[in-house]
């Protein structure tokens, strides 16, 4: 029974015919909720070290990051002749258009680069930055990937992002109409969430002009405020074993709309950034191959449950 889901690689091959490979590019910009303007500190669960490569880094210009990701994801991805910069590290659209043109432009001449990914906020968006993606889009891969986390405006407060999520659905709304290629991330486990809360995302996420969606499962990252949070009261978390995910994630897929592309379900932190691994050493390649076993054993796929909302 072919692929029981939409891959994200499946995504770019069928749009573009090859695969993409993502190099992430660290630009050195900062987040409103880390600055003073909104808030200080940041997310409570964030320590963007975490996650991302060692050759991304912001003392190293653009081409510098780029060049040596390419030789860092070729011995891994050998079928990748062409790659899109991630600006991933924090809010990437929070700067001025002119600086944030300067940036995006020195990636986007590099002759192997298709793209680009632009990791960013909900509120660290307006209708010039969109004009000029817009405009772009029209010679580059351009992909506006914003941070959503959750859909519960509790929980958002409760960790810090200083945006609610009518602020998502604003950015994402606008965004859309200007035709642009978009995804957003979510966070599976933050406190105050029980698993229905986590399962009636799927409604609110059909319901968003997406493309793309990327989940992770919440990991405590040594140093951040949600660590001392957890360590005060673990009763508010739901913690998963990797049985249980695998399971949770499958009755997600069921109720999740047929046309959006899965670019991850779980997540990996290097083991020296958190204080435990109840998951062991399990890597992405075996989470995938988990997850497509549990839906073969299961006869599902996504959207097997999902009904359109009138």
């Amino acid at each position: 029974m072919g692929q029981r889901y939409n891959t994200y690689v499946g995504y770019f091959k069928k749009r573009y015919g090859e695969r993409l490979q993502k190099i992430v590019i660290d630009a050195g910009f900062s987040c409103p909720n880390r600055d003073g303007t909104l808030g200080t500190g940041g997310c409570t669960y964030c320590n963007n070290a975490a996650f991302h490569p060692s050759y991304s880094s912001p003392d190293k210009s653009v081409i510098s990051q780029i060049n040596e990701g390419i030789e860092f994801h070729r011995k891994r991805y050998r079928t990748a002749n062409h790659y899109l910069a991630y600006f991933q590290p924090f809010s990437n659209t929070y700067a001025p258009l002119k600086e944030l043109k300067k940036v995006y432009e020195e990636a986007l001449s590099h002759p192997l680069v298709s793209g680009i990914v632009i990791g960013t906020r909900p509120d660290c968006i307006d209708d010039e930055k969109l004009d000029y993606f817009q405009e772009l889009s029209k010679r580059k891969i351009v992909v506006l990937e914003y941070g959503i986390e959750s859909v519960h405006d509790k929980t958002l407060k409760r960790i810090n992002r200083c945006h609610t999520y009518a602020q998502s659905v604003d950015a994402i709304t606008k965004s859309a109409a200007r035709g642009l290629t978009l995804g957003a991330h979510f966070i599976f486990g933050l406190p105050g969430e029980s698993k229905e809360d986590m399962m009636n995302m799927a409604f609110k996420i059909n319901n968003l002009p997406l493309h793309s969606v990327k989940f992770h499962q919440l990991q405590i990252i040594r140093g951040t405020a949600m660590e001392k949070e957890f360590k005060e009261h673990p009763g508010d978390f739901v913690n998963f074993t990797i049985d249980a995910y695998i399971e949770f994630f499958v009755n997600f897929l069921e109720l999740l709309k047929p046309d959006i592309y899965i670019e991850r379900f779980a997540g990996e932190v290097p083991p020296r950034f958190v204080e435990m691994t109840p998951w062991g050493s399990i890597r992405n390649a075996e989470l995938i191959r988990m997850l497509e076993k549990r839906l073969e054993e299961r006869n599902t796929r996504q959207s097997a449950k999902f009904y359109p909302q009138l």
